[in-house]
């Protein structure tokens, strides 16, 4: 899995500057969501970062990414079948 290491980003947020380290999977689907909903992902990073608690910042955003992947796997697959 070339390519898949961890990369330190430095990000501004709330007027913050802090770096988040994240395998480059992640930081290429927050790209992807970011583009999706049209916005950075700077504003993307801001807003998980104002949802997280006291969440580690970038666990909050694998976990961000994971559930997006799910939401969008639930979709495409369509409504359950009757039981």
């Amino acid at each position: 899995m070339n390519g898949d290491g961890v990369v330190k980003r430095s990000i501004t947020i709330a007027g913050h500057r802090t770096s988040v380290s994240l395998e480059a999977p992640f930081w290429d689907a927050l790209r992807d969501l970011a583009g999706q909903r049209g916005t950075s992902v700077q504003a993307l990073v801001g807003e998980v970062d104002a949802q997280r608690g006291t969440q580690n910042l970038s666990s909050a955003l694998r976990v961000f990414v994971l559930r997006a992947v799910q939401n969008a796997c639930l979709t495409a697959s369509g409504p359950a079948p009757p039981a």
